[in-house]
């Protein structure tokens, strides 16, 4: 479990994405876009009179492995066959659970007429 959970996360791509106003943080996003802030719509109007923005955003990038892409047809013939013979002797190692037979399904018990064990005084103590 460990291993498949770190093979996952070792090719695992994502973009981390920030919004600055200043200096000031304003909103982090991992998976989704940022918001942006109330200046920015500001400074698009007022774009034409000032030339330098007060906002920003950051984006970093976060790129996992891409070297576990293999294709079953980039090995050769003979890994081939050995990867072929590994997987058919591994799925049939194990046996399956044998059904359980139960030869008494259709029998019902016989009904008492009369109680054997007060009739003979047997009795548990």
């Amino acid at each position: 479990m460990f291993l498949a959970s770190l093979v996952l996360f070792s090719t695992l791509s994502f973009t981390i994405e920030k919004h600055f106003c200043g200096d000031v943080l304003v909103d982090v996003a991992v998976f989704t876009e940022v918001e942006k802030c109330d200046m920015e719509t500001e400074e698009k109007a007022l774009a034409e009179i000032t030339k330098k923005p007060c906002c920003k955003d950051e984006i970093d990038v976060v790129k996992g492995q891409d070297e576990l892409l293999k294709s079953f047809n980039d090995f050769n013939i003979k890994q081939q066959q050995f990867i072929t013979s590994i997987f058919y002797s591994y799925i049939n190692l194990f046996e399956g659970i044998p059904k359980k037979i139960v030869p008494c399904r259709g029998y019902s018990p016989p009904i008492l007429v009369r109680d054997i064990l007060v009739l003979d005084q047997v009795f548990l103590i």
